[in-house]
């Protein structure tokens, strides 16, 4: 009975700690990811009908690309399919951000804030896993 109960909180123990690091290499959720990009979007000082769409926009874009990446993985999609299939997202996405936002704030998203955003995901990939502080 003992070596059940430690062999399961073992297994509980694995468990936890893999969901803890798989949550470091993920990333955020789309929700995290909207909030932090209208964070630096800020300096637009978007009106409030323009912040909304803009919000929206990201939103459904973050969660279509999370669908879209878990949807591939779980059916094997080849590199180069998953990569057709952004693009395609990033494109719809684009298109709706030059009907909200003006020319110059659109150049500035694709130049300036829009390679900051990639380059800090690229470095939270590239972060070690720790554990949690208990």
């Amino acid at each position: 009975m003992k070596k059940q109960f430690l062999l399961f909180l073992s297994a509980f123990c694995i468990s936890v700690s893999s969901l803890f690091a798989q949550d470091a290499r993920t990333g955020l959720t789309p929700a995290d990811r909207t909030k932090a990009t209208m964070e630096k979007l800020a300096p637009f000082d978007l009106a409030p009908e323009v912040r909304k769409s803009t919000e929206a926009i990201f939103t459904d874009f973050y969660t279509s690309q999370q669908t879209s990446m878990q949807e591939a993985r779980t059916a094997g999609t080849d590199r180069a399919t998953m990569m057709e299939t952004r693009k395609k997202i990033v494109a719809d996405r684009d298109a709706k951000l030059k009907q909200v936002l003006t020319e110059e704030q659109y150049n500035k998203w694709v130049s300036d804030i829009e390679p900051a955003l990639k380059a800090e995901k690229a470095r939270a990939k590239s972060a070690p896993v720790t554990a949690p502080l208990q």
